[in-house]
């Protein structure tokens, strides 16, 4: 009897131990990723598990992503083989355009890559369909020493015709009549670059004044690309550092000459990208005219300048090398850099597909109370005061109302927004990290400064003189010491302020301190956490905002100032005194006579 009674707890603990291993195969098989060839199977599971990814893919990265076909997904283990067989490949592709039909998506063929043996994987770029008057929007400040031939690439890429060596594409681009007669950029450019779905050039310039139509542009394509032009002179930095800060772009483009090297402000530029932590890439242009041996010295020395910044340089040579250094840029740890000629078109067409597929990484804030900074403002007969600028959390609407502030005073003031245009297209929504103008009814344009915001009455903005930060000194001749004044960038924001305080008795070239600041004309509206550039001379510092100290803006002023009279008149007096300080009715009885007091 007690051997049965033993058996059968034999065969109990057997069977709960295989019952255990049984949920950890089911476990494991809803923790496993697809291998290489899931579609070829196409099995339900594995269809629905890809499709999820992909819709997360596409909204991380607001409505584009690359993926690579033949490469495991989620994959634990170590060594994962890739590929599928070349002569099944095509199947593979049929399931995978199954798939994006359902999602809906819309796929393209980027570059295929042969692995071992008969095996191959091919990159794909997936976008969402487009949107009647919706588009992916990416910000590229360009930078680089004067004469590095920025606003000719820039001529040459969005209007698709070659240059002839003596600067006949910039023109197209220039605004101001010293900008024709001197060749140089002087003011804050815009220049647009469309793509549509399947990742082809939509810009199409009018043949008789080679004017693009930005309307046109901006209905056809699912991606456009801003290129910020900014000026490369050294008297003209206070316009360059605007740039960065005031326009928030998502990638630099840092141009080098190759027949004059790493010369000038170039070096200048590289530290204001990298301290305000916005990606870089390489652009080495002029490489027709440039003799063998210069070119090499030149790329040795860029090699050692992105080495010194903590980058790995990436030479880009072929469509391989432009998704390789797409996938990995947006990690701030490689630097791509391409040589390109205007004159001959070397390069170009890797430049221009690097820009297509390049992904968008920014911190979306949809959910959050709208705020949108201003960084130029526009009068148009008819229309009134336009202000322009870009959103950084949020969503704007038609018929929203905002407050438009702050004001020499501090305060806010309740904005309607009755047009938006994006690109000069009048659209009704604009979405977190888009840029935009609107139309603002009966505010002067002298009332509307750059460096204002519009921002949510939920946020209850309030304007401040004084804040503290933790800043880091790139470069000072001599010491900084309480008092010190320099032009602070704070986003959209530029003024003169003054170091209140700081831990340090003195601060000099590579210190790094917290401190506060106090603005020396008005308040302005700044967020912690925010980026800033300081300069005076040929003093440059960077830091971060941590703290703000809120000012009472007039009407609580006035609101105390009131509080506190109504509080004075309150108080119960016994009259008004006579000259000599004593009260009438002391003076009276001093005069009466004891009898008198009595009988009265």
């Amino acid at each position: 009897m007690d051997r049965i009674q033993e058996n059968q707890k034999k065969a109990v603990n057997l069977c709960e131990l295989y019952a255990d291993d049984s949920e950890d195969v089911t476990e494991q098989k809803e923790q496993r990723g697809l291998d290489a060839q899931f579609l070829l199977r196409s099995t339900t599971e594995d269809i629905e598990k890809y499709s999820i990814h992909l819709r997360k893919l596409l909204l991380e990265g607001e409505g584009e992503c690359l993926i690579e076909l033949g490469v495991p997904i989620n994959s634990n283990s170590k060594n994962p083989k890739l590929g599928i067989p070349e002569d099944d490949f095509q199947k593979a592709v049929d399931a995978h355009q199954k798939i994006l039909e359902k999602i809906p998506a819309i796929g393209t063929q980027v570059v295929r890559r042969k692995q071992a043996g008969n095996l191959v994987t091919e990159v794909w770029l997936i976008r969402d369909p487009p949107e009647e008057k919706d588009f992916i929007e990416a910000r590229v400040a360009v930078v680089g020493n004067v004469d590095a031939g920025k606003s000719t690439l820039l001529g040459v890429l969005t209007h698709s015709a070659l240059d002839d060596g003596r600067g006949a594409a910039r023109t197209k681009l220039f605004r101001h009549k010293h900008e024709f007669e001197s060749g140089r950029t002087s003011s804050v450019g815009n220049d647009i670059l469309g793509f549509d779905v399947h990742g082809n050039v939509v810009n199409k310039p009018d043949p008789h004044n080679h004017n693009l139509d930005w309307i046109q542009i901006g209905s056809d394509c699912a991606k456009l690309v801003t290129f910020i032009d900014l000026a490369g002179h050294e008297k003209y930095l206070k316009t360059t550092i605007f740039g960065m800060t005031g326009h928030m772009p998502d990638y630099t483009m840092l141009m080098i000459g190759a027949n004059m090297g790493i010369i000038g402000t170039t070096k200048e530029h590289l530290s204001l990208a990298l301290s305000l932590h916005v990606p870089v890439y390489l652009v080495v242009t002029k490489i027709d005219m440039c003799p063998a041996n210069i070119l090499e010295e030149t790329m040795k020395n860029i090699t050692r300048l992105v080495r010194s910044a903590k980058k790995l340089p990436i030479l880009v040579r072929n469509m391989d090398d432009v998704v390789h250094a797409a996938v990995n840029f947006p990690s701030k740890k490689v630097c791509p850099i391409f040589q390109v000629s205007n004159v001959d078109g070397t390069n170009l067409p890797l430049l221009r597909q690097f820009l297509n597929v390049v992904p968008l990484r920014r911190s979306l804030n949809e959910n959050d109370p709208a705020h949108f900074q201003i960084d130029d403002i526009y009068w148009v007969d008819g229309v009134g005061t336009i202000a322009s600028g870009t959103l950084l959390s949020g969503t704007i609407r038609l018929n929203d109302i905002l407050l438009l502030g702050p004001t020499s005073n501090g305060d806010f003031q309740p904005i309607p927004i009755k047009s938006i245009h994006r690109k000069r297209m009048p659209v009704g929504i604009v979405k977190c990290g888009q840029s935009a103008s609107f139309a603002l009814k009966k505010v002067p344009k002298k009332d509307v400064r750059k460096g204002m915001v519009l921002v949510d009455p939920k946020i209850k903005p309030v304007a401040s003189m004084l804040f503290d930060a933790e800043i880091l000194v790139l470069h000072h001749p001599t010491t900084i010491k309480p008092n010190y004044q320099a032009m602070l960038h704070i986003g959209s924001v530029r003024q003169t302020a003054t170091l209140v305080s700081m831990g340090k008795e003195v601060l000099r070239t590579g210190d790094r301190d917290k401190v506060q600041f106090k603005f020396i004309r008005q308040p302005e509206y700044i967020r912690p956490g925010t980026k800033m550039v300081f300069r005076e001379g040929r003093t440059k510092a960077v830091g971060t905002v941590l703290s703000v100290v809120p000012q009472e803006s007039l009407a609580q002023q006035r609101a105390k100032q009131k509080e506190g009279r109504n509080k004075h008149y309150g108080k119960k007096t016994n009259g008004p005194k006579p000259p000599n300080g004593k009260p009438k009715v002391e003076k009276q009885l001093e005069s009466l006579s004891i009898d008198k007091i009595a009988e009265v």
